[in-house]
């Protein structure tokens, strides 16, 4: 048997869906429409963290996966060997035949990543034959989900860090290997400046960092020996970190290496707080190191830190120029999951016309908007002002500027006539073909910095954020509304009358 990771990251891996992916496109084979053309949306249904915004991100992790989407012989052997309940093969020969033989063939539309989007919001559109929309459902979610996660996460602890560095040091407490490394991109791109993941490092071309830890200290004979050994053999990479014992004693052990390495032509380039009161510690350490003449050193902070952390240490008068940021964040410790879903909103009829679907469900958060959707952003003075969500097929007839909250009807904003608008799904694959010229990681990036000062300071707050108008246009949001009640009705009137004749 192969090693996991041969298996996993050397092989193909189409198969990294969920097992009724592939019941539903043999279900679609043996009924004849698997190649009828639909058209599915992936988004989202609530800003994560309670908060006002969030930060799309995984585009490219989506493009690989997409470039590499093809059922493998490995793969048709495997499916080959599924028995069903009477011990048969549970797909037939020639489906497996029909699986080999398929490549990618869809439409792609999506979201810029960096791009700040919400509730509702398509962030990818996708469109080709039925049984190919189906089977990219479950790793779309996978790689969208988490990427978007990590890098809202990421953007909101940034954002409060304000002109302090953020680190990312969460590898040790990651989501297993890809987890760690997915979430080192998603970081940087949510606004992290650096990353302790060296492979991530060299994949990513992304900033590493890093010193050493306590072990390091806890390996000589003292501290201050510690100290030395460390700045002789990384003069140009010394950051001390000072807590293993006494954090003040600490500081000062690091500024009498400090002062050893200026007589060496070298300079100390700070110290690390990896414990106890950080405010008051580091608000004592500063003193001390500009007191010894340390006025450049700077105090990087760890331990179990967050966004809501950090704002109080902050509000505390903490003297902190670098937060080391991890578990809290890799892990986005405080909501596991986005909760992107992925459904289908439009199927070509045995005539060739585009028909719509709608989910229906008891919570109005739950059904699905019908048709082949679009965002439209307004802005206004350089802020974003409000996102509409229309449906292509009827919009060379949007005439109203009204979009309405698509779980509260009673929630509406007219868009004022002056903005600048822009439409968000962009073309990225036609049939099959990669037409997206994906930037630079450092571009995504800039892209996020450049976002988010577009977004007013009200919805970027963390507590108790302003709530950013994305709505449905009006036609959409009344045809989807007729819908409702027209299967409501159509329910109603499919339900068996009770025979009251009946014995009991």
């Amino acid at each position: 048997m192969s090693s996991f990771f041969e298996t996993v990251y050397k092989g193909s891996l189409t198969l990294l869906t969920d097992f009724y992916q592939l019941t539903m496109a043999y279900g679609y084979w043996k009924s004849g429409i698997s190649e009828r053309e639909s058209v599915f949306h992936l988004y989202f249904r609530k800003n994560p963290f309670n908060g006002g915004f969030t930060l799309n991100s995984g585009l490219e992790l989506v493009i690989d996966y997409l470039n590499q989407f093809k059922f493998s012989e490995d793969d048709l052997s495997y499916l080959s060997s599924i028995k069903d309940s009477d011990g048969n093969e549970l797909f037939e020969k020639d489906f497996i035949v029909y699986l080999k033989n398929m490549s990618f063939t869809c439409n792609l539309d999506a979201i810029q990543e960096g791009t700040i989007v919400f509730p509702y919001e398509p962030l990818l559109r996708i469109s080709g034959p039925l049984i190919q929309c189906q089977l990219l459902e479950t790793p779309l979610l996978n790689i969208i989900n988490f990427h978007s996660l990590i890098s809202t996460k990421a953007a909101r602890v940034v954002s409060v860090a304000g002109t302090s560095q953020v680190l990312e040091f969460g590898l040790r407490r990651a989501q297993g290997v890809d987890g760690g490394l997915s979430a080192s991109r998603a970081a940087f791109i949510g606004g992290c400046s650096a990353t302790s993941n060296t492979l991530a490092g060299k994949i990513f071309d992304i900033p590493v960092r890093g010193t050493h830890s306590h072990s390091w200290v806890m390996a000589f004979d003292n501290e201050v020996e510690s100290f030395y050994a460390f700045a002789r053999a990384m003069p140009n990479n010394v950051i001390f970190l000072v807590d293993t014992y006494n954090s003040l004693e600490g500081v000062k052990k690091a500024i009498e290496v400090g002062n050893w390495l200026k007589t060496q032509g070298k300079k100390m380039g700070g110290i690390r707080l990896d414990s106890g009161d950080l405010a008051y510690l580091s608000i004592e350490a500063r003193k001390m190191l500009d007191k010894a003449g340390f006025h450049e050193a700077v105090i990087v902070a760890s331990n179990d830190l967050d966004e809501n952390v950090i704002a109080s240490l902050k509000e505390q008068g903490a003297q902190i120029a670098v937060w080391g940021v991890g578990t809290q964040l890799v892990t986005a410790f405080d909501q596991p999951a986005l909760g992107a879903v992925y459904k289908i909103s439009a199927i070509k009829s045995s005539a060739g016309h585009w028909e719509h679907r709608i989910k229906l469900s008891e919570q109005s958060m739950k059904i699905s908007t019908p048709g082949i959707l679009q965002v439209r952003r307004y802005s206004n003075k350089n802020l974003f002002e409000a996102d509409m969500i229309f449906d292509t097929l009827s919009s060379d007839k949007i005439k109203s500027t009204l979009i309405i909250d698509p779980e509260d009807f009673t929630r509406f904003c007219e868009i004022p006539k002056n903005c600048e608008s822009e439409d968000l799904l962009i073309p990225i694959y036609r049939d099959g073909k990669l037409v997206y010229k994906t930037p630079t990681l450092i571009e995504i990036r800039e892209r996020t910095f450049t976002q988010l000062r577009k977004l007013h300071a009200s919805i970027r707050r963390l507590m108790n954020p302003h709530h950013y108008p994305a709505g449905l246009e009006k036609k959409l949001h009344d045809y989807k509304l007729n819908l409702i009640y027209k299967f409501k009705k159509k329910d109603q009137n499919e339900k068996r009358t009770p025979d009251l004749n009946a014995s009991m």
